[in-house]
């Protein structure tokens, strides 16, 4: 695996997926290698199903496509990762970031690089991330 050069928020993927405003910041951030963590691929697969998609097979058929194993990589949620999640709650719960931001912060503060969002509220964390919003 190569390494990643960024790290996406459940809520960029989703906006690339949706074609909303900023998804042109995302299609170009695959040109790098890109990650993920499994808790935000499940936010947004979760997403999905909400439209109907089943997730099981919406993910099958990215993996199928390269999607998901060669554009986005994903970093399963490793004890590691729930450790420095944790330990991120308290920096983060003056702005109620939930589990699945934490677990994107994390990722990107382990991999040391930056995380691309649409969250505004990340802009005000001083966690040694560096955060880039799509919009």
């Amino acid at each position: 695996m190569t390494r990643a050069a960024l790290v996406l928020d459940a809520s960029a993927l989703i906006a690339y997926l949706a074609r909303e405003t900023g998804f042109e910041v995302v299609e170009d951030a695959f040109r790098q290698p890109t990650a993920i963590s499994s808790v935000n691929l499940a936010e947004v697969l979760g997403k999905l199903a909400e439209f109907g998609r089943e997730p099981g097979a919406t993910l099958g058929e990215w993996k199928a496509a390269g999607f998901i194993g060669e554009i986005i990589q994903v970093h399963l949620f490793s004890e590691a990762m729930a450790l420095e999640t944790a330990r991120l709650r308290s920096a983060t719960r003056n702005l109620g970031l939930s589990l699945g931001d934490r677990a994107c912060l994390a990722l990107a503060a382990w991999l040391a690089v930056p995380v691309l969002t649409t969250d505004k509220r990340w802009t005000q964390l001083d966690l040694g991330v560096e955060i880039r919003l799509i919009r």
